[in-house]
């Protein structure tokens, strides 16, 4: 096993949301490199049906299996909620880490037994929810909202923005008027917020954060197979994106703190993503 040590965790999601996990990654685990694959191109997958996000994940995971990765991380809860199952059974012999709404730390530590919950609308229809529900919100109460319009205000890296406060505070203020403790974001790209949702609830209301346990996770599952990486140093990070990959280099210090290289890549249908050269020149050129 300890061959795949030097191989990359893989990493993807829709869009820019998954960083939130990848950053948490990086803070666990500096020494592992990461492939991070944003599907930009085909963002948000909350309005996607669960087929064609099925395809996505698993075009998606051979991709980065191609690039040599050791682990898969479903860094978005819509595919997550839509796809994990399938890609279990797609590939029984890779490990895969998904996400889930936090549902139970929030029923657990709720004092009013009120919890907000902000998710995409693939999300709370999906059974991954359901079960999540069944299973911890014991007589909580969930108020849910769907933040419609959020994932592309954060995809542009209008993280502060008129418009992105003014979805938040809808969503938000009548939560706060029924007496919410806490807030659950169901959706990685709404970590990438939560300075500002702060500031909109206030210091009482606890925001949790999925992306720490999921880096755990991550954690555990290396260990367990014996494919941790043994370096000490700071490894490196490599970005594909199905969209404008200027863009996702612009946002990359913003979003994560540090850059990386960033590579172009095209659908050639639902089923199948390429590397694309000519994208990678004209980002080339304009760097």
């Amino acid at each position: 096993m300890s061959s795949h040590t030097k191989s990359p965790i893989g990493v993807f999601d829709s869009g820019v949301g998954g960083i939130s996990v990848l950053k948490a990654i990086r803070e666990h685990m500096p020494e592992e490199p990461v492939i991070y694959f944003g599907d930009q191109g085909h963002v948000p997958y909350g309005s996607r049906s669960i087929e064609q996000i099925q395809n996505f994940s698993e075009a998606i995971t051979r991709f980065l299996l191609g690039q040599g990765a050791k682990i898969i991380v479903v860094a978005c809860n819509t595919a997550s909620a839509a796809a994990l199952k399938y890609l279990r059974e797609k590939f029984p012999d890779i490990p895969l880490v998904g996400m889930e709404p936090a549902v139970k730390p929030a029923a657990e530590h709720t004092q009013t037994g009120r919890v907000g919950v902000l998710a995409t609308p693939a999300t709370f229809q999906g059974a991954l929810y359901a079960s999540v529900v069944e299973r911890f919100a014991n007589g909580v109460v969930l108020l849910q909202d769907t933040c419609p319009g959020l994932v592309q205000q954060i995809e542009q890296g209008n993280l502060d923005g008129e418009e992105t406060r003014r979805i938040l505070e809808q969503a938000l203020l009548p939560m706060l008027e029924k007496n919410i403790d806490t807030v659950v974001l169901g959706c990685t790209h709404y970590p990438l917020v939560i300075p500002l949702i702060q500031q909109i609830v206030g210091n009482r209301v606890r925001v949790i954060d999925p992306a720490p346990a999921v880096a755990k996770q991550v954690r555990r599952v290396l260990e367990a197979r014996g494919t941790r990486s043994e370096s000490g140093s700071q490894a490196d990070l490599k970005f594909y994106t199905s969209g404008n990959p200027d863009g996702l280099k612009s946002m990359l210090p913003v979003l994560l703190g540090e850059g990386g290289e960033v590579e172009g890549v095209e659908w050639v249908s639902d089923h199948d993503v390429a590397r694309e050269p000519l994208s990678r020149d004209r980002s080339n050129l304009h760097s």
